[in-house]
């Protein structure tokens, strides 16, 4: 390829991403709203489009407003809403990312099973899977001195995309880099390929973990017991206050009387009517 072809290859690219009107964007915009409560204020249009650009492209379609067309139709709508949500919902995540919550889980939660008890944890909006596998990894160590200890992980995200990449449990190795020797030896694997090095999650890292498909915005969870312990990070952000509390209160719904909530350190639950009690930044009990 010549250097003449590859600027008129970059005038075409340009060309077909500003190609999403501000009309064409507020319907994706309204959509995502009123289906799953995700905000998307007109300043994320540039953001959309670069990203609905590869689905277009894997589609052979020529526009945004040819994916419009098919994803507002009954066909699209069946087929191409989990490709939307997995374009527009992003999945920052790490390992003991926001370490105060996983300290305040070793050491004032878990020291009230007296050896013999069975902790149940949600992690809603769990990602590609480092949260549910770091609450694994301190409720493993309790569990090696506490014999009799046992637990439960249930992880749920609305992409079936991060939920099949936490499934798979593969990550690149520096996603582990700063956690202890030990650590890395008891509970990941190394590949071989060390121009790309990953590390896999072992069997028992895995073994109390569920993870399934849920959508916060639905009125009903298809969840059958309640939990000692949420997780809900770093996901009200995507939700407007109103939704924010309408979530928020659902959730509780899961969680037993003076069950842990935890929240990431970018939200806040000030002034709404939810049967939370502070304990520490970010942190609260059911009432």
């Amino acid at each position: 390829m010549f250097a003449g072809d590859n600027r008129d290859k970059n005038k075409e690219l340009d060309a077909f991403k500003a190609e999403l009107s501000e009309k064409d964007f507020q319907a994706f915009s309204d959509f995502i709203y009123s289906e799953y409560g995700i905000k998307m204020p007109p300043v994320k249009r540039v953001m959309l489009q670069g990203r609905l650009l590869k689905r277009i492209r894997e589609l052979n379609m020529n526009s945004y407003a040819e994916y419009k067309e098919y994803f507002f139709s009954k066909d699209g709508q069946k087929k191409e809403i989990f490709n939307f949500l997995n374009v527009v919902t992003t999945n920052k995540t790490d390992f003991f990312r926001e370490p105060v919550h996983f300290d305040f889980l070793r050491d004032e939660v878990l020291p009230q099973h007296d050896g013999s008890g069975f902790l149940k944890v949600w992690s809603a909006g769990c990602s590609s899977g480092e949260e549910p596998y770091t609450i694994s990894i301190v409720m493993n160590e309790y569990k090696r001195t506490s014999p009799g200890f046992n637990f439960s992980i249930h992880g749920s995200d609305i992409s079936n995309k991060v939920l099949s990449k936490a499934a798979k449990g593969v990550y690149a190795e520096n996603k582990i880099a700063l956690l202890p020797l030990e650590l890395k030896k008891r509970y990941f694997l190394k590949s071989k390929d060390r121009i790309n090095p990953t590390v896999r999650v072992k069997p028992d890292l895995q073994r109390n973990i569920v993870l399934k498909h849920v959508n916060l915005m639905d009125g009903h969870y298809d969840m059958n017991e309640t939990f000692d312990v949420i997780f809900c990070r770093n996901v009200l952000i995507y939700f407007d206050r109103a939704t924010q509390e309408k979530v928020i209160s659902k959730l509780c719904n899961y969680l037993r009387p003076g069950g842990i909530f935890f929240i990431g350190h970018s939200e806040s639950l000030s002034g709404m009517n939810v049967p939370l009690e502070h304990i520490k930044p970010t942190i609260f009990r059911k009432i």
